[in-house]
């Protein structure tokens, strides 16, 4: 009786892993997992397991702006079972990745973004075991290829982060809650008319959309934003963002 009360309130109790083949993905990608459950002292009903996708958000309010947790997706690995005292019991999942997962992997020092698995255990009557894997978000060939004509134009990303609510324009919009943003500046303003721009993302399988606020000395704010195929060049990027700012 005393071992199945200690269990009841989290001592004790079953424990979950997941342990990811590989950490390192892209947007969109596929991704195997193995869901490790770990009977404690005493047998359990658990009544679900669920693995879910995060990411943490900035949020925009009038009384300042804070960080949330966002969850990107979902998935439901397993309904009731009971777990034995001492028991493992390795659960095989494969995955994929929402192609708006934020990239995490930036050349930027003051990067805000974050991406994370969390997998938790609904353990009747007891405190929900939680076990967190951070994912390293890699730049997809076409994002790579936006950051060097910016940086080929004059512009160094000082900010990224991840902001809450949807883009939507005539072209295109999110679906996620959230989309990323890049802050670029001219490494020497001189007589740059353009002060600060901000690119924001959404990736889909084959294109990569781009709105783009331009903050300008004399003239305001103006937007644009434009459509990649996800096999552009890295001339082909270039000649794009060359023609768009100016």
């Amino acid at each position: 009786m005393f071992k199945k009360m200690l269990a009841s309130v989290g001592i004790g109790g079953a424990s979950v892993d997941t342990l990811l083949e590989d950490n390192r993905l892209l947007p969109g990608q596929m991704f195997n997992a193995t869901i490790v459950v770990k009977g404690g002292n005493v047998a359990q009903r658990i009544s679900g397991l669920d693995l879910a996708l995060m990411t943490k958000v900035k949020v925009s309010t009038d009384n300042g702006d804070y960080f949330k947790n966002h969850k990107l997706a979902t998935w439901r690995l397993s309904d009731s079972f009971e777990i034995q005292a001492g028991e493992v019991r390795n659960i095989p999942f494969s995955g994929k990745l929402h192609p708006e997962t934020p990239f995490t992997q930036l050349p930027v020092r003051n990067n805000q973004c974050q991406v994370w698995l969390q997998t938790g255990v609904d353990i009747d009557s007891a405190i929900d075991p939680s076990d967190t894997d951070v994912l390293v978000v890699m730049p997809t060939p076409v994002l790579e290829h936006v950051l060097n004509a910016m940086f080929s134009m004059g512009y160094v990303l000082y900010k990224a982060d991840v902001e809450q609510g949807f883009l939507n324009t005539r072209a295109f919009r999110s679906t996620s809650g959230c989309y990323q943003e890049f802050e670029f500046k001219p490494r020497n303003l001189g007589l740059n008319t353009i002060r600060e721009i901000e690119i924001s993302v959404v990736c889909e399988a084959e294109q990569t959309h781009l709105l783009l606020e331009l903050d300008r000395a004399f003239r305001g704010d103006g937007y644009l934003y434009f459509t990649l195929a996800n096999n552009a060049s890295a001339s082909q990027v270039l000649e794009v963002f060359k023609a768009n700012i100016r």
